[in-house]
């Protein structure tokens, strides 16, 4: 699901601003039509008056001086020039205005996104739940938060270093996102935590999504990306109901995340 903040979208922006400069593109061709009446009406009211009637012909008699007529031929260029000069200005504006657009919303999208994991950040959170929260009580669907820790994660600095830690958290997020559906969204809640927002799930049936996770870590520490070492995660589910806050459902699926450590520590999960 796609975090929108409540301004006005991108595209109805690019939307209006387009009309806008569509409108001044009509005006100009108004203005253009006019003068061309006017000047075609000017032209008549010259050329009439000098014609002489010989049977069934007109015949013009008529002076212009040399000056009247480069100032008209003059005039024509110049306006000409204006039109095609201010027609030049609004395409260029008008393609300025989509890549503004554009650039905008490729920033807004990454500062709600994690570099590392190119998974949502934690500053998308509260509007993405509330989305999810406030659609799920229109809908009356069922919606589950999942917080995932990753195991011994400090063992995995100290001996192999940062650079694989940074690579093994991305790889925890690349495996979340294979387990989970287009409509739930996963999101980078803290340094190697990680919070999956379960769409149209129930408490039961988001542990369809728990057992996916684990048969792709699963898979993953058959490949050997670690020597000696297994990777592993603690979950805790939590489902949301109408009144509970999204503080409410992160600390009971917190709670239950660290249950579940607490058993894998002694063995016993």
């Amino acid at each position: 699901m796609e975090s929108r903040g409540k301004s006005e979208s991108v595209i109805a922006k690019v939307s209006r601003q387009l009309s806008a400069l569509e409108k001044r593109d009509w005006e100009l061709w108004f203005i253009v039509a006019v003068t061309g009446l006017v000047a075609s009406a000017g032209l008549v009211a010259i050329l009439f008056p000098a014609a002489i009637l010989h049977g069934e012909n007109l015949q013009f008699n008529l002076v212009v001086p040399r000056e009247l007529l480069v100032a008209f031929a003059a005039l024509l260029v110049l306006f000409n020039t204006y039109m095609i000069t201010r027609r030049m200005d609004l395409r260029r504006i008008r393609e300025q205005v989509i890549s503004a657009s554009i650039q905008n919303e490729l920033i807004r999208l990454q500062s709600f996104t994690d570099p590392l994991t190119e998974v949502y950040n934690r500053r998308s959170l509260d509007d993405m739940a509330a989305k999810y929260m406030s659609r799920a009580q229109r809908l009356k669907k069922p919606l589950t938060f999942m917080v995932i820790d990753t195991d011994r994660f400090k063992e995995i600095n100290t001996r192999f270093g940062h650079l694989t830690g940074d690579f093994v958290i991305a790889e925890i997020a690349a495996l979340l996102q294979g387990a989970v559906r287009g409509s739930d969204s996963v999101v980078r809640y803290g340094g190697d935590e990680f919070l999956v927002i379960l769409a149209d799930a129930p408490l039961e049936g988001a542990q369809v999504a728990v057992n996916r996770v684990a048969k792709s870590v699963e898979d993953w520490n058959r490949a050997g990306h670690l020597e000696d070492f297994e990777l592993s995660l603690s979950i805790g589910l939590a489902e949301w109901s109408p009144g509970k806050t999204l503080d409410d459902v992160l600390s009971e699926a917190d709670t239950k995340m660290y249950a579940a450590k607490e058993l894998r520590k002694h063995g016993t999960a």
